[in-house]
């Protein structure tokens, strides 16, 4: 059911918004959902940075020692989970500013769902050229705005035009939310927890 999901999401993603909000798996699903999908790009991530090595430019591939691979990996993991459940509570908490009255589950099926693109982009990260990982990343992120764009009126049910500014809204906090990662990445690697490469 979960790749019912994916795949309609790419094929006829209006129809399988109606779909979603017309079953409302609830909270259990959704979880489900981000659970598995979030493993795509810690575990391609994974065999890209320790197995494959990543190309910047005409030098050798940059490497890093298994180790911190996973740990690297298994952080990446942990970060999408919290991300994701932070952009929940922002979906959930704006929700009255735009006088729709989403449950938790919806709040939750839009923010699984539309961020699904971005989180299986992961894919691209076993060709670890960082051109090509790049525009696969622009490509997945603006899809998943169109996703969010389109999602949001259906699942919170107000007028297209709320739905607009409200999805309008959910980009910006999630664009804080994506800097305010960034940041304890960085903080993380100046405290000593930064990547241990090969050779």
């Amino acid at each position: 059911m979960i790749l019912n999901h994916i795949w309609g999401l790419y094929a006829h993603p209006q129809q399988e918004w109606n779909e979603i909000d017309s079953r409302h798996e609830g909270i259990a699903y959704s979880m489900a959902h981000i659970l598995i999908v979030a493993l795509i790009p810690s575990i391609c991530g994974y065999f890209a940075a320790a197995h494959i090595g990543w190309k910047i430019g005409a030098g050798d591939p940059i490497m890093l020692t298994k180790s911190s691979a996973m740990l690297l990996s298994a952080s990446m993991y942990c970060a999408i989970i919290l991300s994701m459940m932070a952009l929940t509570g922002l979906i959930h908490w704006m929700a009255k500013t735009f006088d729709a009255q989403p449950n938790l589950s919806q709040s939750l099926e839009l923010a699984a769902y539309a961020s699904t693109p971005v989180l299986m982009v992961g894919i691209a990260a076993l060709y670890p050229v960082l051109w090509v990982f790049s525009i696969a990343g622009m490509i997945a992120v603006a899809y998943s705005v169109y996703l969010l764009y389109s999602g949001t009126p259906i699942l919170m049910h107000i007028p297209q035009e709320k739905g607009f500014i409200y999805a309008s809204s959910v980009v910006t906090c999630g664009l804080v939310l994506l800097v305010c990662v960034l940041a304890a990445t960085a903080m993380a690697w100046t405290l000593g927890f930064g990547p241990e490469f090969t050779g």
